[in-house]
């Protein structure tokens, strides 16, 4: 596929789910949260990116995900929200990275994991990609907001940093703050959550 579908994508990726600080689907397989389930919202804002010779940089993207259990035992529901500022041939090409059809990870294991999927949809996204401060929003749908932890003795900010020194599956090396929104009510798709696990990565995805 790769050969057939050249693209790379270099992202601010704004990540935030429902497991608890440090995120057990990151490092043990599976979720922390207190009814096992992996909810999530991605933001995702493209720094530079191509698929085939089309330009694909400055575009926005919002990814939500719900599985009943461990993201590898699948079941999973979703969608993929593109900003209005996308062209069409743009949508096209970003959904057919995401869905898995260009090959590549790590959307080509991802995207096996789902029973039902929504999108592309077409929307106006709010982004603003921080370090320990990044938010989403699709005004009426849903909402992700990023804060550093504070020290409980000190009350000062908690920079906090992990890093895969040999690569990660999503990214190499991220802030990890905490969530003070984390919501959407789009279809199948509700939850409501704040405390939660969240990081701000730069994501390099390159198939081609």
């Amino acid at each position: 596929m790769a050969a057939e579908y050249p693209w790379a994508l270099s992202m601010h990726q704004i990540e935030s789910c429902n497991c608890d600080h440090g995120c057990g689907c990151q490092f043990g397989g599976f979720p922390t949260s207190e009814n096992g389930s992996c909810e999530a919202i991605l933001g995702l804002q493209v720094i530079t990116g191509h698929f085939n010779e089309l330009d694909l940089a400055g575009l926005k993207m919002v990814f939500v995900a719900a599985w009943p259990k461990a993201i590898h035992e699948g079941n999973g529901k979703g969608a993929l929200f593109i900003d209005n500022a996308a062209t069409a041939e743009q949508v096209t090409a970003l959904a057919t990275i995401m869905s898995g059809q260009a090959g590549g990870m790590p959307v080509e294991a991802i995207a096996g994991t789902f029973t039902e999927f929504e999108g592309p949809i077409m929307t106006d996204i709010e982004m603003d990609p921080q370090d320990h401060t990044s938010t989403v929003a699709i005004t009426g749908i849903l909402e992700a907001a990023q804060t550093p932890h504070i020290n409980p003795v000190t009350g000062l900010e908690n920079r906090v940093h992990i890093t895969y020194p040999d690569g990660g599956f999503m990214w190499d090396d991220g802030f990890i703050g905490k969530t003070s929104a984390l919501k959407v009510d789009h279809g199948n798709l509700v939850f409501d959550y704040k405390d939660t696990f969240a990081a701000k990565a730069i994501v390099n995805w390159p198939n081609g």
